[in-house]
């Protein structure tokens, strides 16, 4: 069997754990394929979700030591197995990763054929990789959980991280009102990314500037949700990525939580916005692969801007 260079983690932690070493390469069975990755993207809290140690959400589950973090990567097909639908080597994909299966952070990763899209053309490798949970958290909280419509005002909390860079552009792209909160250094990048208006949310209650909102998406937690229940309209729809809300609020409003699935559909709805020139994603930083450990410590700064990135290749 040969061999990759790959990160891992042989004991359950933090960034400390990590480890740039040599690891088996994966063989795709039937229904996977194995991409070469070129680049893969980080994600806050990874280290902390059962998921990635186990085989299971809720922390039952077996573990899966070692394991391969980075759950979103860009690449080209190297090798398919049997039943890989339409794909071939050679083909240049993006996705993401079943929350319970290795990670991108290793040259090679084998991926189930059902949950990989077609690079968008006009991104490089960095820029897709970036994409993957990022957007279809945002594609899945604003469209399939809020129902999002043309026309609609929209607050989405956290405009200038991760998923709040991309839940704006895509709810601008989709016609919507689209107000943020940020911290006040971040105001100019969140307005280019197409909020009407972005509120400093350190200068003072943003319920006091805000109102008639159809839909407020949480990326925040529960200190916000106060708030957000009094700037929604009765009928309205609190949609949180942070923590787990109440279903049913007060007057009407409705609130829900999820976790992002992978979807290529989604995928395919969101290279549509990026060809169209409606949606770039915002990078961050750029880590080697080698350095995977300093990527994740760096996801502790406060006021983190968009997606951090591993180059792979």
């Amino acid at each position: 069997m040969a061999d990759m260079r790959a990160v891992r983690a042989h004991s359950r932690g933090g960034p400390e754990q990590l480890r740039y070493e040599d690891a088996p390469q994966p063989r795709p069975t039937a229904g996977e394929v194995l991409v070469q990755v070129h680049a893969a993207a980080v994600t806050p809290g990874e280290l902390d979700w059962d998921a990635t140690w186990t085989d299971a959400f809720d922390g039952g589950g077996r573990p899966r030591l070692p394991v391969i973090p980075s759950k979103e990567f860009s690449g080209v097909v190297a090798e398919t197995g049997g039943d890989a639908g339409e794909w071939r080597a050679g083909d240049e994909v993006y996705g993401l990763i079943p929350f319970t299966r290795d990670g991108a952070a290793a040259e090679f990763t084998a991926v189930p054929a059902e949950v990989l899209a077609a690079k968008p053309p006009r991104l490089d490798h960095h820029q897709a990789a970036a994409l993957p949970l990022a957007g279809l958290t945002a594609w899945q909280a604003l469209v399939v959980h809020g129902g999002l419509c043309e026309g609609a005002r929209v607050l989405v909390h956290g405009g200038a991280g991760g998923v709040g860079s991309i839940a704006v552009q895509v709810a601008a792209a989709l016609g919507a009102e689209v107000t943020a909160t940020a911290a006040v250094g971040d105001a100019a990048f969140v307005r280019d990314l197409g909020a009407r208006e972005v509120l400093d949310y350190a200068a003072g209650p943003f319920e006091e500037a805000a109102g008639g909102m159809d839909l407020v998406l949480d990326t925040v937690g529960a200190p916000v949700w106060p708030g957000s229940w009094r700037v929604l309209r009765p009928g309205g729809v609190l949609v949180s990525v942070a923590a787990p809300v109440e279903a049913q609020g007060p007057e009407g409003r409705r609130g829900a939580f999820f976790v992002v699935e992978p979807d290529r559909e989604g995928l395919d709805r969101l290279s549509g916005l990026v060809a169209e020139g409606r949606l770039t994603p915002p990078l961050a930083d750029v880590f080697h692969l080698s350095d995977a450990a300093a990527a994740y410590t760096s996801l502790t700064r406060p006021h983190r801007r968009a997606k951090t990135v591993l180059r792979v290749r």
